[in-house]
């Protein structure tokens, strides 16, 4: 099959999936993974395999870029103890967990401790997709958590492989130098080559240019710290904080707007075709076992299953305890979470397409010529985790976060509400100044006065049967409902004229360049204002 028509192939396993999804309320990685896995009896897509350096070098470093960006840096800052701690010590965990098992099932030391660095850390992807529904400070904390702990996992996963091949040594003083290599060289890389692509970003206008830049700064960051043998994964996420925290001051709202929209976009896509072509490999990974050693490989993989969830769960439990025990500042106290929203935390473990391209890294032979031990068992037992996680555990995540009894996190809007009224109160402040110095005519200052007004006492007061945030939102709702009719009777009124011959067709691009561009933001806000 050509690439072309495996390029059609996932795109409609993603139209299909996520279609489905939408329309049966499933999240959508479940479905796009089983879409995946029937792609797979197509006989010409049998042969068809995921090049581990796909996810490695161009899905990976712009994925994780994009997540770090959309995060909160304060968040993370106020809950870094915690996410270090799951990103490293959790994964080293993990991965010995799972090597002891498999070990103790008849895979080798080396071989296992592969395994165990491929299923260790959670994806990224399938943690972002939940974290929309989760209340602000845990999804903060599994987001940053998949984000950093792909890099102790590749360091582990390194030396694995290095032992098994015969070109690596182990000793304690070794693995430290790895590890604080692998992390130091991650972020300087990163913020090296963000530093040198923000320097030529402040510098431009054309949102053109802001959107390339913003493909290319994860990859030459990505590039550079695997090209010194550091963390790459460190790299990129450290590249979309920094980025992320200077946007509002260095970019236009045109650049801004013209990148998010793309990278939404980008990102939704190459997440939805990445859990595609892991299904694809899931079945791929089926076929390549012997016969004769399904019923040990499924029971390898149900143990792994296991450790995964024993160590996550056991770990989440205790690791408080001891932190209690270190730090009895009155503030930390404040911070600890009850049981429920640790279990909820220790359900969330996803594996996504990381794992696979780890596992499918995993070289075919060894210098000597002879066939890496157990290779197919450890793409297998990997694809079964992911299937396992993402298959399983993810349609029960709303049935635990009921019982988590987890309401919904009103702090943002609390936050975003007195944004909006302090700065309309400055605004309104600085109006006739501001007014003055443009030339602004009274009649113009005196309408936009008014609107900001209203604007203010809607916020600020609300129906006194209602309550402020509940008439704010009626308002709006209204508000955007009626705008959003009016603008599609402008539009309709454009095109009769153009059908009549009144005006031309560029006459009525023009126009209704005009009327989309009001059309998505009024849209946009009325979306917001449902979603609060």
């Amino acid at each position: 099959m050509s690439s072309l028509e495996l390029v059609v192939a996932v795109g409609l396993a993603v139209l299909i999936g996520t279609g489905a999804a939408s329309r049966l309320r499933s999240a959508p990685p479940v479905l796009l993974l089983i879409a995946g896995v029937l792609l797979g009896f197509v006989p010409a897509l049998r042969e068809v395999h995921l090049p581990p350096e796909a996810v490695l070098l161009l899905f990976l470093p712009v994925l994780l870029y994009w997540e770090a960006f959309m995060s909160s840096l304060r968040e993370i800052r106020s809950n870094l103890r915690v996410i270090t701690l799951l990103s490293t010590v959790l994964v080293v965990a993990t991965a010995a967990g799972v090597a002891a098992a498999a070990h103790a099932l008849g895979m080798g030391w080396g071989p296992a401790w592969v395994l165990g660095a491929a299923v260790a850390p959670t994806d990224a992807t399938a943690v972002g997709v939940l974290g929309r529904m989760l209340p602000r400070r845990i999804a903060t904390m599994l987001r940053a958590e998949s984000l950093v702990n792909d890099g102790t996992a590749l360091v582990i996963y390194t030396l694995a492989l290095g032992v098994t091949l015969g070109e690596e040594h182990l000793s304690v003083g070794r693995v430290a130098g790895l590890f604080a290599l692998s992390y130091l060289g991650g972020i300087a890389a990163g913020l090296a080559v963000t530093f040198l692509i923000l320097q030529i970003r402040r510098r431009l206008t054309d949102p053109f240019l802001h959107n390339l830049l913003a493909l290319v700064t994860p990859l030459a960051a990505y590039l550079l710290a695997e090209t010194a043998e550091v963390s790459g994964v460190l790299a990129a996420v450290v590249s979309g904080l920094w980025v992320g925290r200077v946007s509002p001051r260095l970019f236009s709202g045109s650049a801004r707007r013209f990148v998010q929209s793309n990278m939404n976009f980008l990102t939704q896509l190459a997440n939805a075709a990445l859990f595609v072509l892991v299904g694809l490999e899931a079945q791929s990974a089926v076929r390549g076992l012997h016969s004769g050693g399904l019923i040990h490989s499924l029971l390898v993989a149900g143990a792994v299953c296991a450790v995964i969830v024993a160590v996550r769960f056991g770990w989440l439990f205790t690791s408080p305890y001891l932190i209690r025990a270190l730090d009895r500042r009155p503030q930390q106290r404040e911070r600890r979470l009850s049981g429920r929203p640790r279990a909820l935390m220790s359900a969330a473990g996803f594996r996504g397409a990381v794992s696979m391209a780890a596992a499918l890294a995993v070289p075919h032979t060894l210098p000597s010529g002879a066939e890496f031990p157990d290779r197919e068992l450890i793409i297998f037992v990997t694809a079964i985790v992911i299937a396992v996680t993402l298959v399983v555990q993810a349609p029960l995540m709303p049935r635990v976060m009921r019982w988590a009894g987890l309401g919904a996190d009103d702090e943002p809007e609390r936050e975003r509400r007195q944004a909006e009224i302090i700065s309309m109160d400055h605004a309104l402040a600085s109006l006739p100044d501001l007014a003055a110095e443009l030339g602004t005519g009274k009649d113009v200052t005196d309408q936009l006065r008014t609107e900001y007004d209203r604007r203010l006492r809607v916020l600020r007061d609300g129906d006194a049967s209602s309550g402020p945030d509940e008439a704010a939102a009626d308002y709006e709702q209204q508000y955007a409902d009626l705008h959003l009719a009016v603008i599609d009777h402008r539009h309709d009124t454009v095109v009769r004229m153009r059908d009549d011959g009144e005006i031309d067709d560029e006459v009525l691009r023009r126009v209704q360049d005009g009327l989309d561009l009001e059309q998505v933001h009024m849209a946009q806000r009325r979306d917001n204002n449902a979603k609060q």
